[in-house]
C-alpha cells in the first residue's frame, strides 16, 4: 500500500497524504487532483478502491492495427493530442502478429474503466472478421468512434475519408495522362474501404476483374499484387495505401520497367516521407488532422452524455501529384 501511494503521488506530483485522501473518499481535494489520482492508478495498473470502481477513468483507448504504416502513428498523434487537450489520457493499443488481439485489448480497456474507445483501421472494416467485442462495448454503453469505413449495423458514429472521391481523383488523373489500362491494388475482398474504392472505379470505367488485385496491406503485398497486374498489361496502378503503392513501384522495377515513364503508380494516405521516396509518390491525401479532431469531438460529446447519431462523417481527400505518374507509354 505504501509503495502504491508513493508511485501514484510521484506520477501526479502531489503528496502521499493527498493520494490517501482520494483513495479513502475524504474531502479537501480538488476535483482535478482527484481525477488525476484516479487516472494515475489506472495508468500504473493498480485497481481502484471498491467504492471508486463505478466511475470511469479519464482514459480513452486508441486501438490501432499496427504502426508500420505511417498513417496510423499520424492518426495517433492527432487523436492523442486532441484527447490530452480535453484532459483525457490516451491508452495506445497496437496489435502485432501473434500478439494481443483487438478483442483482448477491449477486455483490458473495460477492466480499466475507460471513458471511451477510438478505433482506427480495425476489424470493424472487415465483414468476415469477428465483431463480438464491439457489441460488448455497445452493451456496456461505452462511447466509441470508428475511423474509416465500417461494416453496417455496428451502431457507432464514425469519421471516414471519402473512398469514392479518392478513387475518382486518382483515376481521372491517370486517364488525363492517357492511361487506358488502369489497375487497382486493393485490400481483402471483405474490406469495406476497398469495396467502396472498387465500386467507385466501376462507375468511372469498365474495369475487368483481371485488372483488380487483392493484397495484404504491406509493401510485400503491393509488390505481389502489382506484379500480377503488370503482367496483364496495365500501365497505371491505383493503390489502396501508400505501402501498397511503394510495393507497386518495386514490382515495376524488378521487372525492369521505369516508374513513371512505363508504369504510373498512385498511392493513398499521403503518409510520412512519401515525398522522399524515389520517385516521390503521387498519392491521395487523407485529411488526418480534420478527421482525428472530429473523432475526438464525437467521442467527447458521448462522454459528456450527448446522444450522437450512429452516422458516418465523410471527409474530402486531396490528390497530391508527385513523380510516380506520367504520360502513358505509347504502344
Amino acid at each position: 500500500m505504501t509503495r502504491r501511494l508513493a508511485e501514484v503521488a510521484k506520477k501526479v506530483g502531489v503528496s502521499e497524504a493527498t493520494v490517501s485522501r482520494v483513495l479513502n473518499g475524504k474531502p479537501g481535494v480538488s476535483e482535478a487532483t482527484r481525477q488525476a489520482v484516479l487516472s494515475a492508478l489506472d495508468v500504473l495498473g493498480y485497481e481502484r478502491p471498491t467504492q471508486l470502481r463505478g466511475e470511469r477513468a479519464r482514459l480513452v483507448g486508441l486501438v490501432l492495427p499496427e504502426l508500420q504504416n505511417p498513417i496510423f502513428p499520424a492518426f495517433a498523434e492527432v487523436i492523442g493530442g486532441a484527447l490530452a487537450q480535453l484532459g483525457l489520457t490516451p491508452v495506445l493499443c497496437t496489435q502485432t502478429k501473434g500478439g494481443v488481439s483487438e478483442a483482448d485489448y477491449v477486455t483490458l480497456l473495460l477492466q480499466q474503466q475507460v471513458s471511451g474507445v477510438v478505433f482506427a483501421g480495425g476489424l470493424y472494416a472487415q465483414a468476415d472478421a469477428p465483431h463480438d467485442h464491439y457489441r460488448l462495448l455497445a452493451d456496456r454503453n461505452i462511447p466509441v468512434v470508428l475511423v474509416n469505413a465500417a461494416i453496417e449495423h455496428l451502431g457507432f458514429p464514425g469519421v471516414s475519408c471519402d473512398d469514392a472521391v479518392a478513387v475518382e481523383q486518382a483515376w481521372r488523373h491517370l486517364a488525363s495522362l492517357g492511361h487506358e489500362r488502369i489497375g487497382l491494388v486493393l485490400g481483402p475482398g471483405d474490406h469495406v474501404p476497398s469495396a467502396r474504392k472498387l465500386a467507385a472505379a466501376r462507375t468511372l470505367a469498365d474495369v475487368p476483374d483481371e485488372f483488380v488485385a487483392r493484397a495484404i496491406f504491406s509493401i510485400e503485398g503491393g509488390h505481389a499484387a502489382a506484379s500480377r497486374l503488370i503482367d496483364r498489361g496495365v500501365t497505371g496502378i491505383v493503390c489502396a495505401s501508400d505501402p501498397l503503392g511503394l510495393g507497386a513501384v518495386r514490382a515495376a522495377r524488378r521487372k525492369g520497367l521505369d516508374v513513371p515513364s512505363q508504369i504510373s503508380v498512385v498511392g493513398y494516405d499521403d503518409s510520412a516521407l512519401m515525398n522522399c521516396t524515389e520517385p516521390p509518390l503521387t498519392t491521395v491525401r487523407q485529411p488526418i488532422e480534420s478527421m482525428g479532431r472530429a473523432a475526438v469531438e464525437l467521442l467527447n460529446a458521448q462522454i459528456g452524455g450527448t446522444a450522437v447519431p450512429a452516422e458516418e462523417l465523410l471527409f474530402e481527400p486531396e490528390l497530391v501529384v508527385r513523380g510516380s505518374t506520367a504520360q502513358a507509354p505509347r504502344d
